[in-house]
């Protein structure tokens, strides 16, 4: 393992060990694990009031021109032309086998601006015309990607749709993310506005003169920002952010237990370019206007598969699911999942004790016929055979603001 030395550095790389953060090597990056509070009061915290995370490891990039909607949406099997302006969604990148490259956000901001980040319409909600912004001379596609694919995520989109628009990372700038239920208490005293913002919709802002961009998204399954932020400005911001009472700095150890119990995938874990979307669970990622029937069916990688396996006419061999121990013993990743009669039939691909679950919560792949909810497995912890149950996700209720 490479010491910390050799490793990338946040902007707030400083601010982290000054806050006795314990790092540790992350997608390259030297990356907090946990603050003297702990992992377990992080979490809690979190779930109660507001923590903020640095995730400046992410890579972000813009996708601009008259056709970059059109062009992104020729790598996924996601509805990109459709989105309003401001409106954020979740998407695929795919290989050419339906295997799962990436999973990334993205925003359309609209008409790109000299002046700084689209200003995109002015309503915060994304209620806007689609297409108005695209009449008038072009389009912008804000996107966040996986640290550790970054540089492979944008080597793959500039060779398959870099003639067609402009591809630009902004690997540069740092991005925070404020969640938890009083996340928008504490935001709105720097950043007037956001309150009127709802579940996974974005907006333009300024900062003392920095020019940012929120959406109102998070990798928690609680309310919250993630918020893109020039790097020169990041430690003043995060620093002001920490000001507000609600707010604790929170590491990847909470981050990693939250997200969990939300019942969201980590990319390298429990989805690969091994998985495909419908292995994964992940229809619901996938419009109506993409699948077979729709306006725009198709044309994107692995889409003969993908449609195949989305309509039934290709069967899986396992498919993601949530699964609960029944005794108080944590099932990690890599453990083997059996029947009950010690056939193999998958693997747990994420798992720990869910600090507000209160009990072992983990998901994994199993073949089909073990996939149902109330479904009886046991998962083989060192040698020792602990039953499980095939359970529905998330863990814990997710609190999106939906307005």
């Amino acid at each position: 393992m490479s010491s910390l030395n050799d490793l990338q550095q946040t902007p707030l790389h400083a601010l982290h060990l000054e806050l006795g953060a314990r790092m540790v090597p992350f997608a390259g990056y030297a990356m907090p694990v946990q603050y003297p509070m702990g992992v377990l009061q992080e979490h809690h915290h979190t779930r109660s009031s507001a923590g903020l995370f640095d995730v400046s490891h992410m890579g972000q990039l813009t996708l601009s021109g008259p056709e970059a909607a059109a062009a992104f949406e020729s790598l996924m099997p996601v509805d990109v032309i459709g989105l309003g302006v401001n409106k954020q969604r979740y998407g695929l990148l795919l290989n050419d086998q339906g295997g799962i490259i990436d999973d990334l956000m993205f925003v359309n901001r609209g008409r790109p601006s000299a002046a700084g980040p689209s200003q995109g319409a002015s309503d915060p909600t994304g209620g806007s015309d689609p297409h108005a912004e695209g009449e008038r001379g072009g389009q912008e596609i804000f996107v966040i990607v996986n640290g550790a694919c970054k540089h492979g995520d944008l080597a793959h989109i500039q060779a398959r749709i870099g003639g067609c628009c402009t591809v630009t990372p902004q690997f540069d700038r740092a991005l925070l993310a404020l969640q938890g239920p009083l996340a928008v208490s504490a935001l709105q005293r720097l950043l007037p506005g956001v309150e009127h913002l709802v579940f996974m919709t974005g907006m333009p802002a300024s900062w003392n003169g920095a020019d940012l961009y929120v959406t109102r998204s998070g990798y928690t399954g609680e309310d919250g920002f993630e918020i893109s932020v020039p790097a020169a400005d990041a430690d003043a911001f995060a620093r002001a952010l920490l000001a507000q009472p609600e707010v604790k700095p929170i590491g990847l150890g909470a981050r990693n237990s939250l997200r969990l119990e939300a019942g969201l995938c980590l990319y390298g874990n429990d989805i690969d370019t091994a998985t495909t979307p419908v292995e994964a669970g992940l229809n619901w990622a996938m419009q109506k206007v993409r699948r077979t029937g729709g306006e725009r069916a198709g044309g994107f990688p692995g889409a003969d598969r993908v449609l195949a396996q989305l309509d039934g006419t290709e069967a899986l061999n396992r498919k993601r699911v949530g699964l609960i121990a029944l005794e108080r013993v944590p099932v990690r990743e890599h453990t083997e999942l059996q029947s009950l009669e010690g056939e193999t039939i998958g693997e747990v691909t994420s798992g720990l004790l869910g600090p507000s679950a209160d009990r072992p919560v983990a998901m994994g792949y199993v073949k089909p016929e073990f996939a149902a909810v109330g479904s009886r497995i046991q998962a083989l912890v060192r040698g020792k055979a602990v039953p499980m149950e095939v359970a529905p996700m998330p863990f814990v209720p997710n609190r999106y603001f939906r307005g």
